[in-house]
């Protein structure tokens, strides 16, 4: 919608931007995969050889160049009310400044009838994995401004975000919660505003304002992938090596990856979402010049050249993942209507405009060359 231009020529490779949110928070369904991630940047609390054991299930496993994990446990605080996670003082700290003072649950941590432990609950009730968004990011978003001293900055913050039309915001509601629970957008407004209400912001606890800012959540939201293990990985691919100790490293991890997805399938990354404002700007492109990354194993945003970006040159992004750009045309834009309410007209679709308005799944039963198991892989792509 907006777009975001380069202001100078930039180098394949080379990073864009490296960007902070605005505001970000972790899945609610961390917990139940054990994951543990610091409350505030979201980086990975164990270390690489932990998260290893714990995805293996295998707790004697032990993982060579234990010195590239770079995990220091040391840091590691709790908030003193809670017992909340962070990496570091620092993290406690910008939290409390920023939006703990109104979330932290002191002792009623495990108290099932605090109004934001039912919040919470309904959420997990109705948003299963793999989680695309969370109700903790709107509530993080009513905290900051509520324990601002200059509230109208904040509430100006958001507001430049994308937003949608009332019937685009009813379509992305209804995508968010599916067709199961799409009438309980009410419960979770009456229980949000039970929990959070404030005057300054009586527009967002309305049933239209609520729904506001619950497709800008939807629509902008960027998922946050940390890990204590890729960071490792990444790490012992840079070791300078003599050549078979290089084969035998190679050889282990992708062994351990291929056990690892064995045992505990898909579900590897801590994960959460964020706001992220220049990212927010991007537009999509079936064919994109540009990737975002979390390389630092926290909430911080690499924007990344795919190929040389010209001074003045639209930089794109893709809301697709690798798998679903390569289908047809009319797959990628059914899923990205579903999800993103538009159609794309780049490059490679409009080279493939005359191509049968078909699904990739509809093309392979055409050809009888699909077989149930390979169907059912592309559906979990999608």
């Amino acid at each position: 919608p907006r777009g975001l231009f380069a202001t100078k020529n930039i180098r394949k490779g080379e990073t864009v931007f490296v960007e902070r949110p605005v505001v970000s928070s972790q899945f609610l369904w961390n917990a139940l995969y054990n994951y543990r991630a610091c409350d505030h940047c979201l980086r990975a609390l164990e270390t690489a050889e932990e998260n290893a054991q714990r995805l293996l299930g295998k707790s004697s496993l032990v993982l060579p160049y234990p010195e590239q994990c770079s995990i220091r446990k040391d840091l590691h605080q709790q908030c003193p009310r809670c017992q909340v996670t962070y990496c570091s003082a620092e993290c406690r700290q910008a939290a409390l400044e920023q939006y703990h003072q109104v979330l932290c649950l002191g002792p009623s941590r495990d108290d099932p009838t605090h109004p934001l432990n039912k919040l919470q609950e309904a959420w997990r009730n109705m948003h299963y994995p793999p989680e695309t968004s969370s109700i903790m990011l709107m509530a993080r978003m009513v905290a900051t401004v509520k324990q601002a001293k200059d509230k109208e900055w904040w509430i100006k913050a958001f507001s430049q975000f994308c937003s949608k039309t009332a019937n685009e915001e009813e379509e992305i509601v209804h995508k968010l919660l599916g067709d199961k629970f799409k009438g309980q957008l009410e419960l979770l407004r009456l229980l949000f505003t039970e929990a959070l209400y404030d005057e300054h912001l009586s527009r967002w606890f309305t049933p239209e304002g609520f729904r506001s800012l619950f497709a800008l959540v939807g629509t902008n939201g960027q998922g946050i992938g940390t890990s204590s293990l890729s960071q490792w990985v990444h790490a012992c691919d840079a070791l300078d090596l003599p050549m078979l100790q290089r084969e035998e490293l190679d050889a282990f991890i992708d062994q351990l990856y291929k056990d690892i997805e064995k045992e505990s399938g898909e579900f590897l990354n801590c994960e959460g979402s964020g706001l992220y404002v220049l990212q927010s700007c991007c537009n999509h492109s079936c064919i994109p010049n540009a990737e975002t990354s979390f390389p630092e194993n926290n909430f911080l945003l690499h924007l990344t050249a795919l190929e040389d970006i010209e001074a003045g040159e639209e930089i794109c992004i893709s809301y697709l993942d690798c798998c679903q750009r390569e289908r047809s045309r009319h797959s990628r834009n059914k899923i990205l209507r579903e999800n993103y309410l538009f159609t794309c007209s780049c490059p490679k679709c409009l080279a493939q405009a005359d191509d049968a308005d078909v699904t990739s799944d509809e093309e392979e039963e055409g050809e009888g060359e699909t077989d149930d198991a390979e169907l059912e892989d592309e559906m979990t792509d999608v």
